[in-house]
């Protein structure tokens, strides 16, 4: 059965942008990747957190899930599994999951924070991933602490700080084979500044002051939802910015955008468009992990909302960073001026 064709969705705002721009079926293009929410405890709170997890949360994705995801893996010829959180290392079945993904043939990425690495429990984790190779995505929102621990809390970039150094202890940011990638978001109602700009300055600061190597830079756009908007809300910013991310609209952004080239899994199976959507429970006209079926959701119609002109503003934006090259509006803010 041809799922596209079931229940499908008004025309909203950003369909029409679309249409506009002449982009045709808004469907899926390949399953590169398969992203997995295991659940949404963390051990922070941070203020541009999408899924606004805490440690108060308790959903977690079960083994019987997991090992339905790693089998739609393998029908999907997926090359990647991408874990997420919350703090994904908090589930109980987190080393095993990344173990049995590593045995069946995949590439293992890990979305984490750092700081968990700290706790009790978890102090074990550099060596646990540089012995398995597991590709690091770490947050790291800005190279300056004070920015860093305003949207993540007290002492948080002293303690990435350190982490990070552990990682380059064992080769992570060095070796081709220990990748670690930073993840830069905004600290406002802004769009990121040019990555490779952004990429350069790091390495500079952050070599200089504290001898760290990483392998690349990611700049994520804050997408208006969860945590983030309503920070925007409580500053009077909201409209302001989504009226930035629409009039900074770039068409060449849609080839490439994550949605078009992933499966996103929700910790109870649920299957999403990506990880957006799943903070916000617009879930993929595709039903459960359980019945997935790799053709019906290639052609499935995405799921899209006023959100998604934050994946397609200025350079565009993606959980592996921006889309296209150049500084298109480029850290340009609510005002119209470059932040």
């Amino acid at each position: 059965m041809n799922l596209s064709i079931l229940n499908t969705p008004p025309e909203n705002h950003f369909d029409q942008r679309l249409r506009a721009a002449g982009a045709g079926e808004f469907t899926g293009l390949s399953i590169r990747t398969v992203q997995v929410n295991v659940g949404l405890k963390c051990n922070l709170a941070c203020h541009h957190c999408h899924v606004e997890s805490s440690p108060k949360r308790t959903e977690e994705m079960t083994w019987e899930t997991m090992e339905l995801v790693l089998k739609a893996a393998i029908k999907a010829h997926a090359a990647t599994i991408d874990i997420t959180g919350g703090a994904p290392e908090m589930n109980p079945n987190f080393r095993r999951f990344v173990d049995s993904a590593i045995a069946q043939g995949f590439d293992v990425m890990v979305r984490t924070n750092l700081t968990i690495m700290l706790e009790e429990g978890f102090t074990d984790l550099p060596e646990f991933y540089a012995h398995r190779r597991v590709h690091l995505v770490a947050s790291l929102p800005c190279y300056l602490e004070t920015n860093v621990d305003r949207q993540r809390g007290k002492h948080v970039y002293q303690e990435s700080v350190a982490i990070i150094q552990r990682l380059n202890a064992l080769g992570y940011g060095s070796r081709d084979d220990l990748a670690l990638d930073l993840v830069y978001n905004p600290g406002g109602p802004s769009l990121p500044p040019e990555q490779s700009a952004l990429e350069a300055a790091y390495r500079k600061e952050l070599g200089t002051h504290f001898g760290i190597r990483f392998t690349k830079l990611y700049t994520i756009t804050n997408l208006p939802i969860g945590r983030f908007q309503h920070d925007l809300q409580r500053q009077g910013y909201a409209e302001k910015y989504q009226d930035l991310l629409e009039r900074t609209f770039n068409a060449s952004t849609l080839n490439e955008l994550m949605c078009r080239h992933q499966l996103h899994v929700g910790w109870d199976g649920t299957l999403y468009d990506c990880d957006f959507n799943y903070a916000l429970k617009l879930p993929a006209n595709a039903g459960h992990i359980r019945d997935f079926d790799p053709a019906a959701f290639l052609t499935r119609q995405i799921a899209t909302g006023a959100h998604c002109f934050g994946c397609t503003a200025g350079a565009g934006s993606s959980c592996g960073g921006s889309l296209v090259a150049g500084d298109a509006q480029a850290g340009q803010n609510v005002q119209g001026a470059t932040a």
